[in-house]
């Protein structure tokens, strides 16, 4: 069983944007660990942050109400051709920065106290009514508007970033630091700033999937910083070619072994030669299977698939009056 993240926000599936937004609100402030000194009040604050980061995207809900957490995260059903589309979710968004950007990046435990940020009336009385009159700044109150309510800040579009991978690498998965520029807002001004993004991936992965890192594109005042997605490719290999869990490998071989038998030795991506011996004839387009010497399943990485050798036969350019001859006569 995942993740249920409106349990975790203490509201039922069918609860709508602003009942999102009031649940985040309320959850937040009680476990800030500013605020809440308890034991797990810090781990609960980031669970809080995950739910919101995922129930607020129309997109990742879309994905978790029909597949639940296991299918946002792996990509749905089929990994790659299922359900999520071929995206991977994972949070890496900082707990601090979603509630700093929800509350405009004014202080809630300040003088007004969190009442005064109140979305539906509660402990802080009727709602707010704010106006921009008299210089009042809008980024003050982070886009509060009529009736005390938040509205949306449109979000760039997301930033797409191949990112190639060896089959070694989806072989036994790996880890890659990926090093980006972007631009973030410091004091209503910007400035560049450098950020490496830990990329975990994981064995059988294929090309396509897609890892999320909410919000850490450019940041452009009154906006919402875009994704930043890397989608894996595979790097083109020179001795196999990918075919989903399968690996293919193109052995030529002459029309003298094709006729006679072979026994060569195959490589494989475990990097052990695996020795394969041949009588029969071998027509072209042969092929042979070695078990389990492919990739990992992306559902169940303990299963394998297998590395597919096609024979490619020579054959030679000409013959000479001698072979000819030993043809003729023997076929």
């Amino acid at each position: 069983m995942g993740k249920d993240y409106y349990k975790v926000l203490g509201i039922s599936k069918g609860a709508t944007d602003d009942e999102i937004k009031k649940a985040y609100r309320k959850m937040a402030l009680k476990y800030h660990p500013d605020k809440n000194k308890e034991a797990g009040a810090e781990n609960k604050f980031k669970e809080i942050a995950e739910a919101y980061d995922v129930l607020s995207d129309d997109k990742k809900k879309k994905i978790y109400d029909q597949f639940g957490e296991e299918g946002l995260k792996e990509g749905g059903p089929g990994a790659g051709g299922g359900g999520g589309g071929g995206m991977h979710y994972e949070f890496r968004g900082d707990p601090m920065n979603i509630f700093s950007s929800f509350f405009g990046g004014s202080d809630p435990f300040g003088a007004g106290g969190p009442g005064m940020f109140d979305l539906g009336g509660g402990a802080g009385g009727p709602n707010m009514f704010f106006m921009n009159q008299g210089g009042m700044d809008d980024g003050m109150f982070g886009g509060m508007h009529q009736g005390g309510r938040r509205g949306h800040a449109r979000q760039d579009p997301a930033v797409l970033h191949d990112l190639s991978v060896s089959l070694e690498d989806v072989l036994k998965g790996t880890t890659k630091k990926m090093k980006i520029t972007r631009k973030v807002m410091t004091d209503n001004a910007q400035r560049l700033e450098d950020k490496v993004l830990t990329v975990t991936i994981k064995p059988g992965w294929k090309s396509g999937t897609k890892i999320t890192f909410p919000k850490e594109g450019d940041q452009h005042p009154n906006r919402t910083p875009a994704d930043i997605v890397f989608v894996i490719k595979d790097k083109p290999h020179p001795k196999f070619k990918r075919e989903g869990s399968d690996i293919k490998r193109v052995e030529k071989i002459s029309l003298k072994s094709a006729l006679t038998g072979l026994d060569i030795m195959i490589p494989t991506l475990d990097g052990a030669d695996y020795r394969l011996q041949l009588n029969d004839v071998i027509k072209p387009g042969t092929t042979r299977r070695l078990t389990g010497k492919g990739l990992p399943n992306p559902k169940s990485p303990s299963h394998r698939g297998d590395l597919i050798i096609e024979f490619d036969v020579e054959f030679p350019s000409q013959l000479n009056p001698t072979q000819r001859e030993v043809i003729l006569r023997n076929f």
